[in-house]
């Protein structure tokens, strides 16, 4: 059953593939915004994920996060995610991440709770209409 204070941390080590030069995402090797924003996310709907019914997961519908501090090559940041709110399909949650040094980013992050089938389905019409 999902319900708030689920939580969820992600570590991992700053590594040269996950840096915004590698990624596109800027010119320097640095811990990417994008990658940041994709361990928030893993965070979120790995909270989630065991409360679920089966046949069901969870898609993100919004992020909204500040990137506060840059992350060097080789240092470990952990991203946190806690569930704030539940409202019928909508989940809200709490994003944070850091460093050793302190605060890396921190937002809000919210997720729908959706039937697997039908939302493939919906996803093979829409490339049938091609």
């Amino acid at each position: 059953m999902l319900k708030t204070g689920l939580s969820q941390e992600i570590p991992f080590s700053v590594t040269p593939e996950l840096t915004a030069k590698a990624v596109g995402s800027g010119t320097l090797e640095v811990l990417a915004t994008p990658i940041l924003i994709a361990r928030m996310e893993q965070a979120a709907w790995t909270a989630a994920a065991p409360a679920l019914e089966a046949g069901c997961s969870t898609v993100g519908t919004l992020m909204n996060v500040k990137h506060l501090s840059p992350t060097p090559l080789g240092m470990r940041v952990t991203c946190r995610a806690e569930l704030t709110e539940v409202d019928g399909r909508r989940l809200v949650f709490l994003v944070t991440a850091w460093d050793a040094a302190g605060p890396v980013g921190e937002g809000i992050h919210e997720r729908a709770v959706i039937q697997n089938d039908r939302f493939l389905e919906k996803a093979a019409k829409k490339a049938a209409a091609l």
